[in-house]
């Protein structure tokens, strides 16, 4: 008889293709990066085919159409019948929500502003200045100061003139304040989390966006109200998750209906399991040819970025996974759990620093570098969780007498 113990589940174990999988995210960066260096003309062909938002690219169609094929063959194994349960399950939903609004902001503002604002000031530069879009809503007059910048003008067009250290602090702000709701499936799936309480866990999340990612970002910002981008956070979240969940739900239940459940688990997820991690590197691809300028412009101020970032992301999974524990989480809900933490949404991330503050910002830029370290850093904490499963499930009686409601999964 199966048990519904969650240690009884199979382990997803990694394949040659999956184990070094970092090597090909590595190589499909470059081949990106050189794509946007060598046939510009393609990128932009690309980044043109945008769906904008009050003048900005808010959604590539041609990255929307990878991610959906990403995402579409972790939905489609779902048991939907089943997510509500899993929703039911109190603490990890309340550490999901403690995590990314009441500790992940903060500990992103004080890492970012304490390495770029003081241990980097000196390579950044203590003058350097970057000139960015003035706060949607003020006008200023030429001259006048606004927080830490002052309104000066560009070729007859208005622009604050900040400190580039604080433009690139608001790209990190922007990136700690929009946790990641599509490619965290990816991250659980391959972890072997449990992939209905990352889908709750991504549903509560994009919840929260709307009503705290102004509001965080108005305080940590300091420059003023951010206004809330709320077409471009519907859009982006009803692109990215809600269509391949839906198109996941329907096919699932016309194939086991039409083929049978033997053949749907047997058969049409087999033929499925590639088609994920081909969409991921296809999806770099793209998205590094299109960003491509701008990385290899500023090779060292991406390293300077990158430092926070990086802290910033190990902190974060580290505090989710301890507490996960310590909770006595099953390791199933503990990697997604510490996973949705550490990484970003930072397709969310960079629609609304070109928006704020222009497409050429310090701020732009640090969120694409968010893009740049997140794929090869959270493969890395994939395998770190994969290695330390057993520290779970070793709390046998933890696990056995755990109340919460687990959700059934196709493996």
């Amino acid at each position: 008889m199966k048990s519904d113990c969650p240690t009884d589940q199979p382990q997803r174990g990694m394949g040659v293709f999956e184990r070094y999988l970092t090597v090909w995210v590595g190589l499909c960066i470059v081949a990106g990066v050189l794509l946007g260096k060598w046939m510009p003309g393609l990128a932009q062909t690309l980044d043109g085919m945008s769906i904008m938002v009050d003048g900005a690219p808010v959604v590539s169609i041609p990255i929307a159409l990878c991610l959906f094929f990403m995402m579409y063959p972790i939905m489609v194994k779902i048991d939907f019948a089943e997510i509500v349960r899993a929703g039911k399950a109190a603490k990890p939903v309340a550490l999901t929500l403690l995590i990314n609004w009441a500790i992940k902001p903060f500990t992103m503002y004080a890492i970012a502003s304490f390495f770029l604002g003081t241990v980097l000031i000196g390579v950044i530069g203590p003058e350097a200045v970057d000139l960015v879009k003035p706060p949607m809503g003020v006008d200023l007059e030429v001259g006048a100061t606004y927080g830490a910048g002052q309104a000066v003008l560009v070729d007859g067009v208005k622009m604050l003139e900040v400190p580039l250290w604080r433009s690139y602090l608001a790209g990190c702000i922007l990136l700690g304040i929009a946790p990641c709701t599509a490619m965290v499936l990816v991250w659980g799936y391959l972890s072997g989390g449990n992939d209905g309480h990352t889908l709750v866990m991504v549903a509560v999340n994009s919840l929260a966006m709307l009503l705290l990612y102004g509001l965080l970002g108005g305080l940590l910002l300091g420059v003023g109200q951010l206004p809330v981008p709320w077409q471009a956070l519907l859009l982006s979240i009803g692109i990215y998750v809600a269509l391949p969940l839906f198109a996941g739900f329907l096919s699932r239940r016309w194939i086991i209906g039409a083929m049978g459940e033997v053949w749907f688990r047997e058969k049409f997820l087999h033929w499925l399991s590639p088609v994920t991690i081909a969409a991921l590197l296809v999806t770099l691809v793209l998205l590094f040819s299109l960003k491509g300028e701008i990385i290899m412009s500023n090779p060292l101020t991406i390293v300077w970025i990158a430092i926070p970032l990086f802290i910033q992301t190990v902190l974060i999974f580290a505090i989710g996974y301890a507490l996960s524990k310590w909770l006595g989480l099953t390791y199933e809900n503990a990697a997604p759990t510490a996973m949705i933490g550490a990484s970003n949404h930072f397709e969310v991330a960079i629609a609304t620093a070109v928006m704020l503050y222009g497409l050429s910002s310090g701020a732009a830029l640090a969120t694409v570098v968010g893009v740049l370290i997140e794929v090869p850093l959270m493969l890395m904490l994939v395998r770190f969780c994969v290695s330390t499963r057993h520290w779970f499930d070793q709390d046998l009686a933890a696990v056995h007498s755990e109340t919460e409601p687990q959700l059934k999964l196709d493996t």
